[in-house]
């Protein structure tokens, strides 16, 4: 278990907290670039700061503080213009630098006024890969945006779901270091939901743990599971699959991986970002535009009683464990046991990393080399958890997939 104050200060996420601090030296989707389609101009919140996101008349996404220097509007209401951003209660227009470009009434009153230059607001570098938009709030020079392979990969289609989890972002990766979970959330609890809803469609004879294993690799950490009735030689222990450092699960197999990214929006909110790729043969073009859709959060009615309908699939359930330990869980009344291993050793990698930062080195995962950025490929199992009854079934165990919209295209399409 940890202190109150330890774990204070694992999940704060606020500027001049040592983790705020921590995850300001790395890129951050802020969004899909399909949700600017029909809307043009966003309020987001990224750890802890209130900004707007917008896409000017020339197609560039820009990034900058909420409100208008002047009398302080929204800028969520602000207008699009080719330069930037224009506020709509007097028309001061703001580059994407954040610098005030026009103040429409000043310099139309005296036209030698200089008052514009000495305006600007908050703003901060944003950059478009893969069909996200990503957001760097930190210290410069600013680091390159990761191409990591699902990012780049060819030949996929891919779809981008979304939800805001009301809970801490640890709570949510420190799941992804604990496999046992999936022998009993996934299995007996989903088995539960199934006779809760009236279904006759369960999980039979669950596979249990023989043993589990982490090891720290160059971006995060591998982990690695043997099941009952499994060899060594099974890929689920000689290959695992990735937590890249600080807050992306790579999940799924290699012909459909998916990257699971928590991005805290403040202390007790968290972004998770479903990033999907479906290998297709008959792709020879990227999509136009990579289809966005948003999974619903399960909670209570107002008796108490679950809905169980958003609990029949891995992600519902996995929300439901996230959101159940409170907004912060309280690490000093927790109990760690011999299934936790995990769990630790990614607490002594983010301090570990922290340290790093603290002493003017960059953590983990930071790149400034093009050429060692071209591709950042990882490996991955062929056909994830591939026996027993983990192995794949009807869509909607699989998590978010189960509202993907091209799984949804697929099979209308008898694909």
């Amino acid at each position: 278990m940890l202190s109150r104050e330890e774990n204070e200060s694992l999940t704060k996420v606020g500027r001049g907290t040592p983790m705020g601090d921590l995850l300001r030296r790395y890129w951050h989707p802020v969004a899909a670039s399909a949700e600017l389609i029909n809307r043009p101009v966003k309020a987001v919140k990224l750890l802890g700061e209130s900004l707007v996101l917008y896409r000017d008349r020339q197609g560039r996404p820009g990034l900058v503080g909420s409100q208008c220097a002047h009398r302080r509007m929204s800028l969520a209401l602000g207008i699009p213009e080719n330069e930037g951003l224009r506020c709509a209660y007097h028309g001061w227009l703001y580059g994407r630098d954040g610098k005030c470009l026009e103040q429409p009434y000043e310099q139309a009153e005296d036209p030698t006024s200089t008052f514009k230059d000495r305006v600007s607001i908050l703003s901060y570098p944003v950059q478009e890969l893969g069909g996200l938009i990503f957001a760097y709030l930190g210290s410069h020079p600013v680091p390159l945006l990761p191409r990591w392979e699902l990012f780049v990969r060819d030949g996929v289609l891919r779809d981008i779901g979304s939800a805001v989890i009301p809970c801490n972002w640890i709570q949510i990766m420190e799941n992804s270091l604990d496999p046992v979970h999936v022998e009993w959330l996934h299995q007996h609890f989903y088995n539960y939901v199934q006779e809760r809803l009236g279904r006759n469609e369960v999980k039979g004879n669950p596979v249990k743990h023989q043993k589990i294993n982490f090891r720290v690799f160059e971006h995060g950490i591998i982990k690695n599971r043997l099941l009952e009735g499994e060899t060594e030689d099974n890929e689920d222990w000689k290959v695992g699959h990735p937590v890249l450092f600080p807050n992306i699960l790579l999940s799924g197999s290699t012909n459909r991986p998916t990257f699971q990214i928590r991005i805290p929006v403040d202390d007790t909110h968290t972004r998770h970002i479903w990033y999907t790729c479906y290998a297709r043969d008959d792709i020879k073009e990227p999509q136009e535009v990579i289809p966005y859709y948003e999974v619903p959060v399960p909670g209570f009615d107002k008796e108490g009683e679950p809905q169980w309908s958003l609990l029949d699939n891995n992600s519902g359930e996995d929300i439901a464990a996230w959101i159940t330990q409170g907004e912060i869980a309280d690490r000093s009344e927790e109990k760690l046991g011999l299934s936790d291993k995990g769990i630790i050793l990614y607490r002594q990698l983010l301090k570990q990393e922290c340290e790093r930062m603290q002493r003017g080195e960059d953590p983990m995962n930071v790149f400034r080399d093009p050429a060692k950025n071209v591709v950042l490929k990882l490996r991955l199992e062929d056909s994830k958890l591939n026996s027993g009854s983990f192995r794949a079934g009807p869509r909607r165990q699989g998590g978010a997939t189960k509202y993907s919209p091209v799984l949804n295209e697929q099979e209308r399409a008898g694909k």
